[in-house]
């Protein structure tokens, strides 16, 4: 009899909280073993059609991470007891992993499982930013096989004032930590370290967001951009995707590149944000559906001329995303120069800027959070708390 393995949320068990242990479940020949995966969740935080962590629940895509990784781990080792014609229950497939897991303990192990894992979930592009990270972390400490308990604050002050020597722009910094600190995070949750090993409470990577640099325009800047007349196919693509971008909530690159016809729907755009896998439903305005009519071609189901039918792998899509974001980044960065703007031009000034115009124009947190698509309202309020608080009586609708 073959074997079936699963992640479930316990209900069998419940903590003083009203949360169920997440577990392992492997059933062979009849017989099931199951076995903590070092984390609870409260029922409403989970789907249990799709034995999965629902939209609703904190912290969603590392508990799907772990997840992944933890049933990577159990199917591995069921491929190595076959490959070597040894016999195995659910009891010793589990014994085994947890065994795997107590061993794997040096930084860089970790750090690789967590991007191995992303690929898993074709997550490709998350997966090359964690490997640049990675790669820092290589180049500053020579190797990363190395204990959990040896980076501590002091550790990661080191790496802070290394990276600014390397003339790393204090985002990058901050991105690059906060990859270090999922790993952490996912080693904690496998009980692989102990919390005491967290360097994150005395270091603080939010202190860097508050030296990150503005990067909204006002409306009359944006009025700028839009108006700006291009002269060639790709500068002018570049200015219709800052357009879009800015009247669209603020869409970003890669969910933009990803729309298709079948994500318009009675003049709105209808999609998963591919970052926190939210859904996004958004008004279209005027402007935006003329940009839609635009660049129409029928032999292509996407809305703007960035992926095509030829891009099928996520290797191919990732690569491409890549090769033609850098490309519109270069041509909005001499466009902001040659309009004098006060600061570099990307396609993320334009999601900065929406939140900030409704901000200004007295619009709720709340509001901007769910437009945005963002996971929670604290990670709003990181954006808008560079911002100044000035109130102007603007709706939503008088973006332009």
């Amino acid at each position: 009899m073959s074997e079936t393995v699963n992640v479930v949320c316990y209900k069998s068990k419940t903590l003083k909280d009203g949360s169920h242990p997440l577990m392992v479940r492997v059933c062979k020949d009849g017989k099931k073993k199951y076995q903590s995966i070092g984390i609870s969740i409260l029922p409403s935080h989970w789907d249990f059609k799709r034995n999965e962590p629902n939209d609703r629940c904190p912290n969603k895509d590392e508990i799907k991470i772990l997840i992944q990784q933890r049933l990577c781990d159990i199917q591995k080792t069921i491929l190595s007891k076959r490959i070597d014609g040894k016999d195995y229950t659910a009891t010793t497939i589990i014994n085994s992993v947890t065994e795997q897991c107590k061993s794997a303990k040096s930084v860089g192990e970790y750090y690789l499982k967590y991007i191995d894992n992303l690929k898993i979930e074709n997550r490709i592009r998350y997966a090359g930013m964690y490997e640049v990270s990675y790669n820092s972390f290589i180049k500053f400490a020579k190797h990363l096989d190395i204990t959990f308990s040896e980076i501590d604050a002091a550790w990661l002050k080191r790496y802070e004032a290394w990276s600014k020597e390397q003339n790393l722009s204090v985002s990058t910094i901050s991105t690059r930590l906060r990859h270090l600190r999922a790993v952490f995070n996912l080693a904690i949750m496998e009980h692989a370290i102990k919390t005491d090993c967290y360097p994150f409470h005395a270091y603080k990577v939010a202190k860097l967001n508050k030296e990150t640099a503005k990067r909204a325009l006002s409306k009359e800047d944006v009025y700028r951009v839009i108006n700006y007349e291009g002269t060639g196919s790709l500068e002018i693509l570049a200015i219709d995707l800052f357009t879009f971008s800015y009247l669209c909530a603020g869409i970003n690159f890669i969910d933009m590149a990803k729309l298709t016809r079948s994500n318009i729907r009675d003049n709105q755009i209808v999609y998963n944000r591919e970052k926190t896998k939210k859904l996004i439903i958004i008004p279209l305005q005027q402007k935006a559906l003329q940009l839609i009519e635009k660049y129409r071609d029928e032999n292509s189901p996407y809305i703007f001329p960035i992926l095509s039918p030829y891009h099928k792998t996520q290797v191919q899509i990732a690569n491409r995303l890549h090769k033609v974001l850098a490309k519109i980044n270069k041509y909005l960065k001499e466009i902001g120069e040659n309009l004098n703007l006060p600061l570099p031009l990307t396609t993320y000034v334009a999601r900065h800027s929406f939140a900030t115009v409704l901000k200004r124009a007295g619009v709720s947190t709340s509001i901007i959070s769910e437009s945005l698509g963002h996971s929670s309202e604290k990670i709003t309020q990181a954006y808008l708390d560079s911002f100044d608080k000035e109130q102007i009586n603007e709706a939503m609708r008088n973006l332009l």
